[in-house]
């Protein structure tokens, strides 16, 4: 068996391989090389089928705060399979953990916010958002008002509206996206897009008075709303310039554009406040949520949307006979229970507090990655980070081709035992929340490793 990947003879690989279509991921090279089969997980760890070790540095995809084997959470899904294990919430219907699970996001909202909608993924509660933002606007009587601004290098989906949203390239060709009234404004990347000598702040001036201008072009009575991340995660976890949020919101406030706060990843956390949005001063007018809302154990993810918002999908409702948006499985009992009990591990367990104490280690392992040969910037807050990989660190010149050097470090992490993400030639890390300073430590020296290993690689 070779490192990092499962022999080819392996009946779980042959199987993969005949019948499993693969989300991100080259299917040419992927017939030839197979899957890595993870068996098993323990705490920040996951086991493949050779009995191989693992620190999931990315947490499963950004989702797993609570670690791989949760026993609370498998006792939540399962009294709730054994007392009602689906239902729909349809038509005046409900059940108790939606409900709970709805007062328990209220209560915690970082403004206030009115209701809460439930949906299985990340995609989904954007789509639903972009929906929302639409029928909001024909509420108001603004017909016109419906064009949606994201940003260059954005994350916010995968449906036909959201990869719209997503400013990503390889998420639009091909697939005859982004459709029309989605719009991308700059990304907030001091590192790449800042002028020579500018600070942060003056590159937050600056994208403010462009993104006046980007409006005002385009007409301020067509833009409804505006999508953000607090950290653009999937784009290779930007953290915005300081006083970026500070000075963005009184332009969407001037030309009446409704804030959505993307907390997919940020949420529950991640970047040492409850939420994304209290880290960087946001208020916005829709959130929404999933991934660590159950710890990545079932599907779930949420809407929370103002009063005023709330009000005008009554509005249109009672002028239809009903509000015409949904998913069968809204609110799923089980998967509700299961993130209800996740709230309450974070309560009870004081996980905010343990994030605040080792995200510290976190962050002065990461940013001492910045004096490594191959690292042109380190950059995050919290427990979530990002190292991009240059050829010239004075220059900040990129290697060719774009994405090549990102790929060899990261499958050399993974033959070190660690796995981590790739974006381009930024390396994401992101690990569970439970995380300890040991396995912290841990995680960095099997990085140093593949860094190291990559230099004679790439430097040749």
């Amino acid at each position: 068996m070779t490192t990092g990947t499962t022999a080819i003879g392996n009946s779980a690989a042959s199987r993969d391989k005949a019948h499993f279509l693969h989300p991100y991921t080259n299917l040419k090279v992927h017939e030839t090389t197979g899957p890595l089969i993870v068996e098993r997980g323990k705490g920040v760890y996951v086991y493949d089928d050779s009995g191989k070790e693992y620190i999931e540095g990315l947490a499963s995809l950004w989702c797993v705060s609570l670690g791989f084997d949760n026993e609370r959470l498998v006792e939540a899904a399962a009294r709730q399979m054994r007392k009602l294990p689906t239902y729909h919430v349809f038509g005046h219907k409900s059940h108790d953990p939606g409900i709970d699970l709805a007062e328990a996001l209220i209560a915690r909202a970082p403004v206030p916010m009115s209701k809460v909608f439930f949906a299985n993924s990340g995609s989904e509660a954007n789509d639903t958002a972009i929906k929302l933002i639409w029928y909001y606007n024909n509420a108001l009587g603004r017909p016109e008002k419906k064009k949606i601004l994201s940003r260059n290098k954005a994350y916010h989906g995968v449906t036909v509206a959201t990869a719209s949203l997503t400013g990503l390239p390889n998420n639009h060709r091909d697939f005859d996206l982004p459709i029309a009234r989605i719009l991308h404004a700059d990304c907030p990347h001091h590192y790449r897009f800042a002028e020579a000598g500018e600070s942060e702040e003056a590159f937050a001036t600056r994208l403010a008075e462009s993104l006046e201008a980007f409006i005002l072009a385009e007409g301020p009575d067509t833009i409804a709303a505006m999508f953000a991340e607090p950290i653009m995660g999937a784009g290779g976890v930007i953290v915005p310039p300081a006083t970026y949020f500070q000075k963005i919101q009184p332009v969407l406030k001037k030309y009446d554009i409704l804030l959505v706060a993307d907390e997919v990843i940020c949420g529950f956390m991640r970047t040492g406040n409850y939420w994304g949005t209290q880290t960087f001063g946001m208020q916005p007018d829709i959130l929404t949520c999933a991934k660590a809302l159950s710890s990545g154990y079932l599907p779930i993810s949420a809407v929370m949307v103002s009063e005023a918002v709330y009000q005008a999908c009554v509005v249109e409702s009672e002028k239809i006979g009903t509000f015409g948006h949904g998913y069968t499985y809204s609110a799923h009992p089980v998967s509700a229970a299961v993130a209800l009990e996740t709230l309450a591990i974070y309560d009870e367990q004081d996980v905010l507090g343990h994030v605040r104490s080792v995200a510290p280690v976190f962050q002065r392992r990461l940013h001492a990655l910045s004096d490594h040969p191959l690292v042109g910037e380190t950059r995050g807050t919290g427990l979530i980070g990002a190292l991009e990989l240059v050829a010239d660190k004075a220059t900040k010149l990129p290697f060719e081709p774009v994405g090549m050097a990102g790929a060899r470090v990261n499958g050399l992490c993974q033959e070190n035992g660690l796995i981590s993400r790739a974006m381009g030639d930024s390396l994401a890390l992101c690990p569970p929340l439970i995380i300890t300073e040991a396995e912290v430590g841990a995680m960095f020296d099997r990085l140093e490793k593949a860094l190291d290993a990559a230099v004679p690689v790439l430097k040749g």
